[in-house]
């Protein structure tokens, strides 16, 4: 990953997953004392996503960065879903070690990008992101409700230019795709 004057050099980065509990459950204290040894230890590139846990990830990553110089990591997550809170959700369905009372709703509209930056950001308690990837926008993603042609096309008109719109507006500063 290239670097610019305002941001260290990345040698290795952290990704988020796991401390959304997605292989197993993992307490708040842990995931804490895990950021913060990884911190120690020299990373500055922090992964996570809205998906990962439905919002636990993003709430345990900010809990720890939100404290850090904003100019001393790389930050990046993802858009694609949004979290809708629901009684009776179906969060466990996808994330079975999580309690998040969210049931994700796929969106890869401009308008659901925008929401779903903003709702990262307050998640994470930070005011802005490095880098923004949609997320499993692909043909092995069982999740998808419809064909992943057609979520596709709407990521084309929508997430893809409103997610360029917003690196050109300074906001974002890079764009991409991840599985």
């Amino acid at each position: 990953m290239a670097h610019d004057k305002y941001r260290p050099p990345v040698r290795f980065g952290m990704g988020g997953v796991a401390l959304g509990n997605e292989f197993a459950i993992v307490n708040d204290r842990d995931a804490r004392e895990t950021l913060e040894a990884a911190w120690e230890a020299g990373v500055r590139y922090f992964d996570t996503s809205p998906w990962y846990g439905l919002g636990l990830c993003e709430r345990r990553f900010g809990a720890v960065l939100h404290s850090k110089p904003r100019d001393q990591y790389v930050l990046s997550s993802k858009v694609g879903k949004l979290l809708k809170a629901s009684r009776d959700n179906g969060g466990c369905k996808y994330f079975p070690f999580s309690p998040s009372p969210n049931d994700p709703v796929f969106d890869y509209s401009a308008d659901g990008v925008k929401r779903s930056i903003e709702d990262s950001l307050q998640r994470l308690g930070v005011d802005s992101l490095d880098i923004v990837f949609v997320h499993d926008l692909s043909p092995d993603n069982p999740f998808l409700p419809g064909s992943w042609e057609e979520h596709f096309e709407i990521a084309r008109k929508g997430a893809f230019p409103a997610l360029t719109r917003l690196r050109e507006e300074g906001v974002i500063k890079g764009v991409g795709a991840s599985a």
